[in-house]
């Protein structure tokens, strides 16, 4: 990993650097997690979470308005995370607002001290509890990458106006790594990597990875583009407790489960499938810890936190050392 990947904040701003900005340009392993804002007028589920994963992760993405279904604002969610003293990364989906909307959302969370922004597209509105919303989709998330950048480094909006001051954060995407035996798609994926990369993302969060082999092999594909060395990488992760769970997750885009991995939890009764899915969530960390090109991990585990330390510890990661 090469030290300062493009669009890093120059020596004179190092002073800014987060906790998660510095472990990664330390080369030490990085460890994200995920927590989801609540139903409700209440921000405490957030800082209850955050303060589980302190001392264990680096940095915690908040989540937009995931699945498409109305909750707590990701903002509103990043400053709960902040007062419980554990580093936000704030989602960012061009899935409802436009680019005016989404352009003062950036500038608020600059603002009010969030670090770290990850910006993706979002999932269509037919999939959420408010079908009939109307999608936005204003800008897609290299064009938003390309804004928030432009922002940062320039000082100036889409319409050309200053900023005074401009906002400072670490910019963050997302990608879907293609299975085995799919060359026309590793292609494109590794084009839209390129075009992120490009348009300004530092840091690049994974879908969830089963097939550790296939993810290698892409993975390759990347170094050899030297993508590596321009973005850092955070493949994701997370424990199936459950056999309807896994039943979801191998509907999902971009996520391959290998046939040993679904007969082995298959093979667990209900009472074993949870330890057996952390048990395997934690193998997994450390065959992706040994592999060139992988940053850190992205431990999605909503609604399970609180396995999240012991699956991190099963994978012989230690707790995190103050940055």
């Amino acid at each position: 990993m090469a030290d300062k990947p493009d669009g890093e904040l120059d020596p004179a701003r190092s002073a800014t650097q987060s906790g998660f900005q510095r472990r990664l340009a330390s080369g030490e392993f990085a460890v994200t997690a995920e927590i989801g804002p609540p139903r409700g007028a209440d921000t405490a589920p957030v800082a209850r979470t955050a303060e589980l994963l302190r001392g264990w992760v680096d940095a915690v993405n908040i989540t937009d308005n995931q699945g498409a279904a109305v909750r707590l604002s990701s903002l509103a969610g990043s400053i709960a995370a902040l007062r419980a003293g554990v580093e936000p990364i704030m989602q960012l989906t061009c899935r409802d607002r436009n680019r005016i909307a989404l352009q003062s959302e950036l500038l608020s969370a600059a603002a009010l001290g969030v670090p770290s922004v990850l910006i993706m597209g979002g999932d269509h509105p037919r999939h959420g509890d408010h079908a009939d919303a109307k999608p936005v989709f204003d800008l897609d998330s290299t064009a938003l990458l390309r804004v928030a950048a432009a922002m940062r480094d320039k000082g100036r909006l889409m319409s050309g106006a200053e900023l005074k001051p401009p906002p400072a954060w670490l910019l963050g995407a997302v990608e879907n790594p293609p299975g085995p035996e799919a060359a026309e798609a590793t292609g494109k994926a590794l084009h839209r990597l390129a075009g992120k990369i490009e348009a300004g993302a530092q840091f690049v969060q994974t879908q969830f990875v089963f097939d550790v082999a296939a993810f290698a092999a892409w993975l390759a594909r990347v170094r050899d583009l030297g993508l590596d060395e321009r973005c850092y990488i955070l493949a994701g992760v997370g424990p199936i407790r459950s056999h309807r769970a896994l039943a979801h997750l191998a509907t999902l885009p971009g996520v391959v489960i290998p046939g040993a991995i679904a007969d082995r939890l298959a093979a667990a009764s209900a009472d074993q499938i949870r330890a057996e899915g952390e048990k395997l969530c934690s193998e997994i960390i450390g065959q992706l810890a040994e592999l060139q090109g992988v940053a850190g991990v992205h431990v999605m585990a909503i609604g399970a936190e609180t396995a999240i330390p012991a699956i991190l510890q099963q994978a012989g990661l230690p707790a995190r050392r103050a940055s």
